[in-house]
């Protein structure tokens, strides 16, 4: 069997997103057993000139069904981002998941060689679709999964290298 673009995004993006997802649950009870408002942890940030947490949570959702949806040739779905809050961030992350499971492998049928421009107010980036996912989409996908984990780390919610890695097997 051919390996196909849907193996290296669906279930690595399914898994990086439940884990995710579960990191937001450990976050809030670590608030909750504290005594503090889980909002102080959406706001966090690494340092002044990053963005906060929730932010690197939308950004994960939109990488993950942004990259999706180029490399099939349909549009992904949109997302105000107007999340504060973790449980609204977890329910980002239930939506992105839910387009995710929308999405079939036989779409990605020459996903490898589709083209995909992203506009920027300063540059036009083309690619085709394997030099897209494996030089833009996917490192810039981890950047931010490992961003909002090490937010929530140097925040104090005791997290490890499994709760990021989740259940690999």
């Amino acid at each position: 069997m051919t390996t196909s673009l849907y193996d290296v995004t669906v279930p690595a993006f399914n898994l990086a997103l439940a884990n995710l997802s579960t990191q937001i649950d450990k976050a809030t009870a670590f608030a909750e057993q504290r005594k503090f408002d889980s909002k102080l942890l959406a706001d966090a940030r690494l340092v002044a000139d990053m963005l906060p947490f929730a932010r690197q949570v939308q950004i994960v959702c939109d990488n993950a069904k942004g990259t999706i949806a180029r490399l099939v040739g349909i549009e992904p779905p949109k997302h105000e981002d107007t999340e504060t809050t973790m449980a609204e961030l977890k329910a980002r992350i239930g939506k992105t998941l839910d387009f995710i499971g929308t999405i079939k492998r036989e779409q990605f049928a020459g996903a490898e060689a589709r083209e995909v421009v992203l506009k920027f107010p300063h540059v036009t980036l083309k690619f085709n679709g394997l030099d897209y996912l494996t030089k833009y989409a996917l490192p810039n996908f981890y950047f931010h999964v490992t961003t909002a984990y090490n937010v929530l780390r140097t925040s104090g919610v005791q997290l490890g290298k499994r709760d990021f890695l989740g259940a690999i097997q």
